[in-house]
């Protein structure tokens, strides 16, 4: 039995390599997996695609993530998160921190994103290098999966477990690391809206 107390296990995540490490069902597993942009995956299975910026401000990194982006304790971040939206069901939560230390040459255009999608703009330039994808189980009580579930409101999940995954992308000398929360409406997504090619 660990030591760490019960609380503080609840608040972190332990990221994995490799997705076989989650035990995820395979819905979740094909969608924690997608190589290329999620935005265009997203699009690829909905009629109508939508990024609702929930905000974009300055805050305090989580403590699983200061390492991520080269803090040695959580520190003050410009910090992102948006609900990606498929014929207006919440499919995905996203949350997207980078140092204050970032310049606008690093980002030109993360501060005058609004509702576009950051994967559209972090894919479409050849300047992003994008790192190896990390996966996680996320309990109740860690933070994004509390946040995900008050964004959502009354059509919060009942599940006591989302999947995660997240990515550093680096653009000169700044980082920027991107975390994919997958909400159950993407398993539905599969079943019913897959698009001939």
């Amino acid at each position: 039995m660990s030591a760490r107390p019960r609380g503080a296990s609840l608040r972190q995540a332990q990221w994995q390599p490799h997705v076989l490490a989650l035990n995820a069902p395979p819905g979740y597993a094909r969608w924690l997996t997608e190589d290329g942009s999620l935005t265009a995956r997203l699009k690829a299975h909905s009629d109508s695609f939508r990024v609702q910026c929930l905000h974009q401000r300055t805050a305090i990194c989580l403590s699983d993530e200061a390492a991520a982006i080269g803090m040695h304790r959580p520190g003050r971040v410009w910090e992102r998160e948006v609900l990606l939206r498929c014929d207006n069901t919440p499919a995905v939560f996203a949350h997207t921190v980078l140092p204050m230390a970032a310049s606008a040459a690093d980002w030109p255009l993360f501060s005058a994103l609004g509702e576009r999608s950051l994967g559209s703009t972090l894919f479409g330039d050849p300047l992003v290098r994008r790192g190896v994808l990390e996966f996680a189980r996320l309990r109740e009580g860690h933070p994004l999966a509390r946040r995900a579930r008050a964004a959502l409101g009354a059509s919060a999940p009942d599940e006591h477990i989302l999947y995660a995954r997240r990515c550093l992308y680096q653009r000169r000398q700044g980082t920027l690391l991107v975390t994919e929360v997958f909400l159950p409406a993407v398993l539905e997504l599969i079943k019913t809206s897959i698009k001939p090619r």
